[in-house]
């Protein structure tokens, strides 16, 4: 006989992920584990088999209460390049008030290529992000809101390169005033407001 969960995975996944955001996957312990989701190391690993099917489930749910969150609120498809914007600025407060970082961000910088199901993951999130751009930046194309000559899939390359650049920024407490400016700055040159 199966045994049913008797938590709430949602609450578990969030507070996984929090975890893995602050102190990245090699650096938490089993016991931090059980202190962010309050389930204990047998409960996790009934449920997700070990550490990193733990961090897989929380990136997942990362991707989906997170990122995928963040889009439909700043950068839906009526909002175009103006949305993107908004998008980009909103990195710039944490919910929290923190400054944990993305997780995508936070597990490129730490896995790089070396663990497969990671660098999955990864690439999943950047996928994510990558198709926003085009698709925006196409949208944006038609409606004549960007540079005739603006290639949306360089310029979805050149804004991923930022979005992560940002974020790497702010995790590491560079000015934020100096971050709006090249996010501001990035839109106006896209819409051909300056040089």
């Amino acid at each position: 006989m199966v045994r049913r969960r008797s938590y709430d995975e949602g609450e578990v996944l969030s507070g996984a992920m929090q975890a893995f955001r602050r102190k990245g996957y090699g650096a938490l312990s089993i016991p931090e584990l059980e202190a962010a989701t309050g389930l204990s190391s047998g409960s996790l690993y009934n449920s997700f088999g070990d550490k990193q099917g733990i961090f897989l489930a929380a990136f997942d749910h990362y991707l989906k209460a997170v990122l995928e969150s963040r889009i439909a609120r700043f950068a839906r498809p009526e909002r175009a390049l103006e949305g993107l914007r908004q998008l980009f600025l909103s990195l710039l407060a944490e919910p929290d008030g923190g400054s944990s970082g993305c997780l995508i961000t936070n597990a490129a910088i730490e896995f790089g290529t070396d663990s497969a199901a990671a660098s999955g993951v990864v690439r999943k999130g950047f996928d994510i992000l990558e198709r926003l751009f085009v698709d925006r930046l196409v949208e944006a194309k038609v409606s004549g809101a960007v540079r005739e000559d603006v290639d949306p899939a360089v310029g979805a390359t050149r804004l991923l390169a930022l979005y992560q650049g940002i974020l790497v920024l702010v995790r590491g407490g560079y000015d934020k005033r100096s971050i709006r400016r090249a996010i501001n700055l990035e839109f106006d040159v896209l819409r051909g407001e300056t040089a």
